[in-house]
């Protein structure tokens, strides 16, 4: 039986994309196994949404070649959809396979495999990268299992027609190409049926989930999508992923609170709360409609979480433009930010601005919000502290030197309890109402 190690860089798309190619060498008859041990294909699923991720893309190809020079090294995805020139060029590479094709792994694989020169005189074996800009079907892929024993995220859209004017994701994920909702329906039915008790939905751009149907428009399709989840007998949780500000509208509101399924935990992309950053950004709302947006939730459920990500260096961004966003960040004040020094990527409008910002200005900068997100995200936690909350028991986990059972709150609080052993095995995957003590970590409550 061959061997094959996986590795997976970036998003929950590419996360579960990887699962699925797992999954299709299985059924070929591969053993997985850990990318650390020996192998005899390495697939790593690459990303390119910033110089650094393009950077780790490349390390995790090389590391693979050194760790067995005789393996067949695949690298998979965004990177290689981005670049396809310079993974050609890479001797470390033994095969390519771009977006849109990571379904058809096995089968690429093994016509590789078969046709691949031997000896000292052997070469790349070739690159399947298919013309994403005009890829207009989305690629089928059924997930029958996830390495999370509780939670499972689905895919339901790939692409984005946005075209921020930082972002090369619409150059290497092509434009929107939407799941049928009965497809996603049969998945995420199966996986209940195996004991999954919460579902994440996910993709490139979830609120253009639907554009591309024939009837209905992306906030019309991506709730009525939800609805029909609500329904699903067995679920117990449905968490969306990252949302565009404008689809939050006081009718999508009023029926996402009609949901008791759905989870308070919203993920509104901001990047920024200066309005001409944003203008320059391409980002189609002003700060003051992001904070209508934020308010709308607040309104409509009790303590709900609400993250974002947070773009600082962007071209032109002055001091002044810097401490608008800063104020703005602590006025909305968020649960969680994922804080991004601006990289410059190649095609996109951004790369080309003039007043590009000096890596050591965007490094103060990201620093100065790392420590305005970390007191936020504390006094959020706070809330629960001498208050009961639904848990959703996930895994057995070493904390502190001690064994706990941790999970998380519908809002994607992480909650641990102390556990015998043999106890941990027997709460995985069960819900429980549980008063909050204190803080275990910086990060984790203690039940």
């Amino acid at each position: 039986m061959k061997k094959a190690a996986f590795h997976n860089l970036g998003c929950k798309v590419n996360a579960y994309e990887l699962e699925v190619m797992q999954q299709k060498l299985q059924e070929k008859g591969y053993e997985i196994v850990p990318f650390e041990e020996a192998a005899d294909v390495y697939v790593i699923n690459t990303c390119t949404v910033t110089n650094i991720a393009d950077r780790k893309s490349r390390q995790m190809l090389h590391r693979a070649k050194q760790r067995n020079p005789e393996a067949v090294v695949v690298a998979v995805g965004c990177y290689v959809q981005a670049d396809p020139d310079g993974i050609q060029r890479d001797d470390c590479v033994d095969l390519a396979i771009g977006n849109n094709k990571k379904g058809a792994i096995a089968e690429i694989l093994e016509q590789y495999l078969a046709e691949r020169p031997k000896g000292p005189d052997k070469t790349l074996g070739g690159t399947t990268v298919v013309d994403i800009a005009h890829a207009g079907q989305y690629e089928t892929m059924q997930l029958k299992q996830t390495a999370e024993h509780t939670r499972a995220y689905i895919k339901i859209q790939d692409g984005c027609n946005q075209f921020c004017s930082y972002c090369a994701i619409p150059l290497a994920r092509g434009r929107v190409r939407s799941r049928r909702p009965e497809e996603i329906l049969t998945e995420i039915r199966e996986l209940v049926a195996k004991g999954y008790q919460e579902v994440v939905l996910t993709g490139i751009h979830i609120s253009s989930y639907g554009m591309d149907f024939d009837t209905g428009k992306g906030e019309d399709a991506l709730i009525g999508l939800t609805e029909q989840i609500q329904e699903i007998e067995g679920l117990k949780r449905l968490r969306l992923g990252s949302l565009e500000p404008r689809i939050v509208t006081e009718d999508a509101v009023r029926r996402l609170a009609a949901l008791p399924k759905l989870c308070p935990h919203f993920h509104l992309s901001l990047q920024s709360g200066c309005d001409d950053t944003l203008k320059r950004m391409n980002r189609r709302y002003t700060a003051g409609e992001y904070y209508e947006r934020v308010e709308l939730l607040r309104g409509a459920f009790a303590h709900p979480a609400i993250t974002t990500d947070v773009i600082v260096g962007f071209p032109g961004e002055t001091e002044e433009e810097f401490e608008q966003s800063k104020a703005f960040l602590e006025k909305v004040g968020f649960y969680e930010m994922h804080i991004f020094k601006y990289s410059p990527r190649k095609g996109t409008a951004a790369a080309r601005m003039p007043d590009q910002i000096p890596a050591p200005v965007k490094a103060g900068r990201s620093d100065v919000l790392f420590e305005l997100e970390r007191r936020q995200s504390r006094e959020f936690r706070s809330y629960y502290i001498g208050r009961e909350a639904e848990i959703l028991w996930e895994e057995k986990k070493i904390i502190q030197g001690r064994a706990y059972l941790s999970g998380h709150t519908r809002d994607y609080v992480k909650v641990a309890a102390p556990c015998k052993d043999g106890a941990a095995e027997q709460g995985i995957g069960r819900i429980f109402t549980v008063p909050v003590k204190d803080f275990l970590t910086e990060e984790i409550l203690l039940a």
